[in-house]
């Protein structure tokens, strides 16, 4: 059964303002650390990705990682391996895990080396609004994640998915932005995100 946004959205809020506000202030790096070797097997050394499917969690917002994990603990976002491995985290878990996460250094795969695609990105991200929510720099903030630097092909699955609505979205804000973007479009974009540096 699909949730509604707001049934989704109310406890996210409730979470984020309980694990992201007073108890981040008692996350501890040291046991992030810990606790990310399980992720290193899929989102790589200090979360980043080698895999071209599976996202980089290297300097994403530490209230984005909280809200992903939430909501795959939740069954609210679904995947293979990230739901069952998210079901048994506890809040401590989720903030400790964003804590060392947010303060691991991007490393992106590869920069474009097309001038021309790599322009035509970053129209592409302008013309969509991409840097309206995602920051100019498109680093993320709060709970919008960060696009520079990601897995270009992390980065069209999801487009795709948002574009077709098979992607959980909570707010339905990645949804419509999605629907106007071509196939061509998805690729020049997933391309010169994932080059950003």
């Amino acid at each position: 059964m699909l949730h509604s946004a707001a049934a989704v959205i109310a406890p996210v809020v409730a979470l984020v303002l309980a694990v992201g506000g007073r108890a981040a202030f008692a996350a501890n790096a040291d046991a992030g650390h810990e606790k990310a070797q399980v992720c290193v097997a899929c989102h790589g050394p200090q979360g980043n990705s080698t895999n071209p499917a599976v996202p980089s969690l290297a300097g994403q917002p530490h209230q984005f990682i909280v809200t992903a994990l939430f909501l795959f603990r939740e069954g609210n976002r679904k995947d293979p391996q990230m739901t069952p491995i998210a079901a048994n985290l506890s809040n401590a878990d989720l903030n400790d895990l964003a804590t060392y996460f947010s303060a691991q250094k991007s490393v992106p795969p590869k920069p474009m080396v097309d001038p021309e695609r790599a322009s035509a990105g970053k129209r592409l991200s302008e013309k969509y609004y991409c840097v309206q929510c995602h920051g100019p720099a498109l680093l993320g903030q709060q709970h919008i994640p960060r696009l520079a630097g990601q897995q270009a092909e992390y980065l069209r699955t999801q487009l795709r998915g948002f574009k077709s609505s098979t992607r959980f979205d909570m707010d339905g804000v990645m949804t419509s932005a999605a629907q106007p973007l071509s196939d061509a479009d998805i690729e020049v974009l997933a391309e010169y995100l994932s080059g950003l540096r």
